[in-house]
């Protein structure tokens, strides 16, 4: 059984968290790698993961946007309360000049197309 079908058969809302960030042009390559060492750790074992994009805005291309998708809100609190986590991501923020974390519940969601 999968993360998402666990969270949905114990009626649980899905969560998206949401992080807009700045990253100076000059460190773009450093965030990217950073992520990418993040994204498939992240992906391969933590509990409650289910999906993550990385977008650059279209218009400014300093502003990036990370979103997450996890089974509940309590699995992604416990990964980002873990030691694992801080040391993780430490590389990635060292990238940021500016952070903005939202988290929020998903409540509908249109049918994903077979």
């Amino acid at each position: 059984m999968t993360a998402r079908q666990r969270g949905e058969r114990a009626g649980g809302h899905r969560a998206r968290v949401v992080f807009l960030v700045r990253v100076p042009t000059d460190r773009t390559d450093d965030f990217l790698r950073a992520y990418e060492a993040v994204r498939h750790l992240v992906a391969d074992g933590v509990p409650g993961h289910l999906v993550d994009q990385v977008c650059r805005s279209a218009t400014d291309p300093e502003q990036w946007l990370i979103t997450s998708e996890w089974a509940s809100l309590a699995d992604f609190e416990a990964w980002e309360r873990s030691s694992e986590h801080r040391d993780l991501v430490r590389p990635m923020r060292e990238c940021f000049t500016d952070a903005r974390s939202l988290r929020f519940q998903v409540y509908a969601q249109t049918p994903v197309p077979a």
